[in-house]
């Protein structure tokens, strides 16, 4: 087959699909995805639960695998490791997006500073689809961020996979 009716196909079949990216109250997503920022990049792994038309809160935890060190330490695990409970506003519908998309700034509070983020989610089908989400350091607990302070402190940004469950 050539390769316009392999993309017309597909084209086709997701604008059939009926998924729905928030479904309000008892809505629950889970999120796996990949973590980049500076000095490093890991795995993030995310949770939401629907309390509401426009509302949702969850936990995210992040880990950095790959990282630099600095002066020949490598860093710990709480070097590398972050958690975070947070509260999103679930604007799709607000926005009047196809019922597949959601977009969500939020707010988190970590183990290292209080942020805020920016997410989108796409759902292809009723269970599967995928984000995108940036954050941002709104309030840093330490003002010093030298070195390994740095991780998980940062403009993040995180791509990968979303689940209804």
């Amino acid at each position: 087959m050539s390769k316009k009716i392999i993309t017309a196909v597909a084209i086709v079949m997701v604008s059939l699909v009926n998924a729905q990216a928030y479904k309000g109250k008892g809505d629950i997503k889970a999120q796996v995805g990949m973590n980049i920022q500076n000095h490093g990049t890991g795995i993030n792994i995310s949770t939401d639960f629907g309390i509401g038309e426009n509302m949702s809160y969850g936990f995210v935890a992040s880990y950095l695998l790959s990282v630099d060190e600095a002066a020949g330490i490598k860093p710990t695990f709480g070097d590398r490791a972050d958690f975070k409970a947070r509260f999103n506003a679930n604007l799709g519908s607000v926005f009047k997006l196809d019922k597949a998309m959601d977009i969500y700034p939020g707010l988190d509070l970590g183990t290292r500073n209080f942020g805020g983020h920016l997410g989108f989610r796409y759902f292809f089908t009723d269970g599967f689809g995928i984000y995108t989400e940036a954050g941002v350091p709104l309030a840093r607990y330490d003002s010093n961020t030298e070195g390994f302070k740095q991780y998980n402190n940062q403009f993040v940004f995180q791509i990968g996979a979303s689940f209804n469950l």
